[in-house]
């Protein structure tokens, strides 16, 4: 997801969409809104984003009060004692977009994610298709191959093992078949 860090009323503070947050007081109208300095914008996947003007858009909600703190003062044996009180003056804000236009970081991501699915499935579908590959291997977790590659061929082992370096990379997928294939050589 997608996050900002901004700067308010001379402050950072790390802000999500849809999020609220308490700030010092601002000189807004409730309701109003505005665009904070964005000082980075990042967030997962390749969608990193230019920090500039208008990237970041908030919403004033409205004008409160912080909760109030005691403050006393007090000299022994001298009857000096004096109590005075503080309540900060703040604003509530909600972050309304990052990114300029509604929610660009699902916008992003859902479309790679498909372009990966649909350039994974093929290559898959095509190397089931041949024969090469244990049936059901592609949804195998690490713990099903370590008990299942025993009982394999050399062949599927080591279309396994090429089909791990091409598309999983699973360190404990490819040690495991690593070691078949060498267990497979030595009985050879």
């Amino acid at each position: 997801m997608t996050y900002a860090i901004i700067k308010v009323a001379g402050k950072q503070y790390r802000v999500r969409e849809g999020e609220r947050l308490l700030v010092d007081r601002l000189h807004q109208d409730d309701g109003s809104s505005f665009a904070p300095t964005v000082l980075l914008v990042g967030g997962e996947g390749d969608a990193q984003l230019d920090p500039g003007e208008g990237v970041v858009q908030a919403k004033v909600l409205a004008q409160t009060k912080g909760p109030k703190i005691r403050i006393g003062k007090y000299k022994k044996r001298t009857g000096y004692r004096r109590h005075t009180g503080f309540r900060a003056s703040l604003t509530q804000i909600e972050i309304e977009s990052i990114g300029g236009s509604g929610k660009p970081a699902r916008a992003t991501a859902k479309p790679k994610a498909e372009e990966a699915a649909n350039r994974a499935a093929p290559a898959a579908a095509t190397e089931l298709a041949s024969g090469e590959l244990p049936e059901g291997y592609v949804d195998m977790t690490i713990a099903d191959l370590k008990s299942a590659v025993s009982g394999w061929s050399a062949e599927e082992v080591a279309s396994a093992l090429a089909y791990e370096k091409k598309h999983g990379k699973r360190k404990g997928a490819l040690a495991a078949l690593e070691s078949a294939a060498a267990d497979k050589e030595g009985d050879s």
